[in-house]
């Protein structure tokens, strides 16, 4: 993802899932629910893992409720910092 969906694209408060892509390992997964949690608090089965067809990568999917625009853009930039991450929805 090259930035952060427009704003006028939500009505807030809601239910927003993140998609994030990296090495399928327990440690990735660990960051990016640490990354969101930093933010909001997320619930174990608030998160889901997809791993790619080779085993290698996975998509980590987590559903958070968002109260305001300025919550997604300090949810995306803190994710955005998260080590060996492939790719951000």
């Amino acid at each position: 993802m090259t930035g952060i969906p427009s704003e006028e694209l939500f009505e807030f408060p809601c239910d927003h899932m993140f998609k994030v892509f990296g090495p399928n390992d327990d440690e990735f997964a660990a960051t990016v629910r640490s990354a969101i949690s930093g933010v909001t608090p997320v619930a174990l089965d608030a998160m889901k893992f997809r791993p790619s067809s080779g085993g290698v990568h996975q998509c980590v999917t987590v559903l958070v409720r968002v109260h305001g625009y300025s919550q997604l853009v300090v949810i995306y930039s803190a994710l955005k910092q998260v080590p060996r991450l492939r790719y951000l929805l």
